[in-house]
């Protein structure tokens, strides 16, 4: 599987630090939604490996990270690049609009 497990001590070397593009799934093991969405985030894993970055944070296990990006709610995924914060969803959603979002932030054409 090409997905990081993200922490507040890693975030930095991981997602601020990296020259590829990354989605962050915030979630909790608790929340019905993001295990819903888990499936789909793996999948874009797959599909998305050396274009994108794709790393799951874990809201209980790193409570920092999230309060810094405004993170409210879970599941919330937040799309990095250039170290900054560029695109938030908030709730399930479909994979078709991930891949949406995802093709806008690495730039590739609309499938």
């Amino acid at each position: 599987m090409s997905l990081s497990t993200l922490n507040d001590q890693n975030f930095s070397s991981e997602v601020l630090s990296s020259a590829t593009p990354v989605m962050v799934d915030f979630f909790a093991t608790w929340c019905g939604p993001c295990k819903a969405l888990t499936p789909i985030v793996e999948k874009l894993a797959l599909d998305y490996k050396g274009k994108l970055k794709v790393g799951k944070l874990n809201i209980d296990e790193a409570p920092q990270t999230p309060s810094q990006f405004g993170v409210r709610a879970v599941p919330t995924i937040v799309f990095f690049k250039g170290g900054k914060a560029v695109d938030t969803v908030v709730g399930l959603k479909k994979e078709s609009e991930l891949r949406e979002r995802i093709d806008r932030l690495i730039g590739a054409p609309a499938r």
